[in-house]
């Protein structure tokens, strides 16, 4: 299995790094529409949907993506930043509002009313990919390594401290030692990029803003990783598909990225960065 994942990361990961290093802006949104309409194909299948249903679904979401990439393209300054700040603030309401209750409640919804929340799970963070990057790209792998580094240090801890469940009817590998894990992590490398960017210079109210901001982050990607692993449960899988062997589907992949990105993408507008 760990073969598998090392194999499939190298065969993946130049291609994803060279898109964001140096494709154009057209071909990154492009890119980043397939990434979403790869997720909107796996969504369709956990929704217990109709075949029908499903192909609609689908058609529906190219519209989508070819509505979004042509607004990007053609109207860049004028109509596309209203739709995607729209986006954005309902990816935020969903996030902070909805996703908490539904996993709270357990709540196990319509078929459709679950295929609409996978276009808010998915298109918003199509936006954020793409407004991140525009603002640089650095700026979006930064975003990204928030993601990342949580991952990784929540499952490290609660390989090693964990003892008390987060969630277990919804996730149960899951621990709150963990939790705490991610949360260090992301603490760790926020005070590491304040160091390299700003040294000494910038006022202890900006530190402690923006720390604030990177564990509130921390805490939607958590949430984010959750509310797939509720989905996934609903529809029996383990996988969202076998797309990428060794690491289950896109969705497995991004679905942390899909509540965190989108979030940080809305902090960075209303910043002016």
């Amino acid at each position: 299995m760990l073969r598998t994942r090392v194999i499939t990361a190298v065969a993946v990961l130049p291609v994803v790094l060279g898109m964001l290093a140096w494709a154009p802006h057209w071909l990154w949104a492009g890119f980043a529409a397939l990434i979403a309409l790869v997720g909107c194909w796996e969504w369709s299948r956990m929704c217990g949907l109709a075949t029908t249903a499903q192909r609609g679904f689908l058609v529906f979401s190219g519209t989508i993506a070819g509505t979004l990439v042509a607004l990007y393209v053609v109207s860049p300054g004028q109509l596309y930043p209203a739709v995607a700040l729209a986006l954005l603030w309902l990816a935020a309401a969903f996030w902070v509002v909805a996703v908490p209750v539904w996993l709270a409640k357990k709540l196990r919804p319509a078929p459709w009313t679950l295929a609409f929340a996978g276009w808010i799970t998915l298109w918003p963070m199509w936006v954020a990919l793409v407004d991140l990057r525009d603002r640089g790209r650095w700026l979006l792998l930064a975003a990204a390594l928030i993601v990342w580094i949580a991952d990784i240090a929540a499952y490290f801890a609660g390989r090693r401290f964990g003892k008390n469940k987060l969630a277990p009817a919804i996730s149960p590998g899951k621990t709150w030692e963990g939790v705490y894990g991610a949360l260090a992590g992301v603490l760790a490398y926020g005070l590491v990029l304040l160091v390299w960017s700003t040294g000494s210079v910038a006022p202890t109210s900006w530190w402690i803003v923006f720390l604030t901001a990177l564990l509130a982050l921390t805490a939607a990607s958590i949430i984010g990783d959750l509310y797939e692993s509720w989905i996934k449960r609903g529809a029996g899988v383990k996988d969202s598909s076998n797309l990428l062997p060794g690491h289950g589907g896109v969705l497995d992949r991004i679905d942390a990225l899909c509540s965190t990105l989108p979030l940080a993408a809305l902090l960075v507008s209303y910043k002016g960065v």
